[in-house]
């Protein structure tokens, strides 16, 4: 079996180009504007696709947490109240959708809970995520399971036993793995990218990624050396924006540097097989003493 994976008219895995995801996620604080920019700023960039995050706040909230009042861009108002004010409603994605399509960037989520990936599939989005924060979540990922679609899994805060487990659902199909630490911003000390080799060997027939939540773009070139078939990393408008992942994400310019290099490095690594260039051979001819 190889390790690769069809997600739209692209191919992930070993041998096709890094497929990059701009997240969103809710760094656009519930304006379809923001989202909008955010999305051509992607695909201006270059990236494959932009990823949301979608949940039902009163399945996704803890009750005793609902009525906790705190401070936001619309002012001071219930926990409860406020995961609404960042959820896109149906209507607000259909113009997503719609400017996708537009634009020729694939676009898909994460999805929290059950009701939300009903929700999404009205939109028919060809691939989804499963957070870190809900790898343990037997019943969702069985959920993705009976979907037929491709599912990224998120790897942050789990033991290595959780991530067998997960993987095990899903029967060596139709799944990719991301290596990534949940803390953001990620130290680098804490970032152990040797994980996606640790992951590229365990599961020789997934396709491996990283997702990333560090402040800089060298470790997301560094995972692509080491062999990650995909990356992700948050896109933002601006880094000092209001939002708790604004911090860890990267600015629309900073992405096209990031994605550019990554394509460069791509070029660079070739395919390990020692030659002699053309463009080598006037300096061999001058200066190899041996004949």
């Amino acid at each position: 079996m190889k390790r690769e994976i069809k997600v739209g008219n692209r191919m992930i895995g070993d041998g096709h180009p890094v497929f990059i995801v701009a997240e969103i996620g809710i760094n656009h604080n519930g304006s379809l504007d923001i989202a909008k920019k955010l999305i051509q700023g992607a695909k201006a960039a270059g990236a494959d696709a932009v990823k949301f995050q979608k949940r039902t706040p009163e399945i996704c909230v803890p009750k005793d947490q609902w009525n906790v009042e705190r401070d936001t861009p619309w002012g001071r108002m219930t926990y409860i109240d406020y995961r609404y004010k960042v959820e896109f409603s149906k209507e607000d994605y259909s113009v997503i959708d719609k400017f996708c399509k537009e634009k020729n960037i694939i676009w898909f989520a994460s999805c929290w809970d059950e009701e939300a990936v009903d929700f999404m599939e009205q939109f028919d989005v060809p691939i989804y995520k499963t957070a870190s924060a809900i790898l343990t979540d037997i019943n969702l990922l069985k959920k993705h399971k009976t979907l037929n679609k491709p599912v990224m899994i998120s790897t942050g805060m789990s033991t290595m036993e959780e991530i067998e487990e997960a993987v095990k659902i899903f029967e060596n199909k139709n799944h990719l793995v991301a290596h990534s630490t949940s803390t953001y911003p990620c130290p680098n000390e804490e970032l152990n990218l040797k994980m996606i080799t640790t992951l590229r060997e365990k599961y020789p027939n997934t396709p491996i990624g990283y997702s990333g939540h560090e402040t800089g773009l060298a470790p997301t070139w560094a995972a692509v050396v080491l062999g990650a078939s995909f990356v992700e990393r948050h896109i933002t408008l601006d880094r000092a924006m209001w939002g708790s992942d604004q911090a860890a994400s990267v600015e629309v310019n900073g992405f096209n540097r990031l994605i550019r290099n990554i394509r460069d490095i791509e070029i660079a690594l070739g395919d390990g097989i020692k030659i002699v260039y053309q463009s080598e051979m006037g300096a061999r001819a001058k200066l190899r003493k041996v004949k």
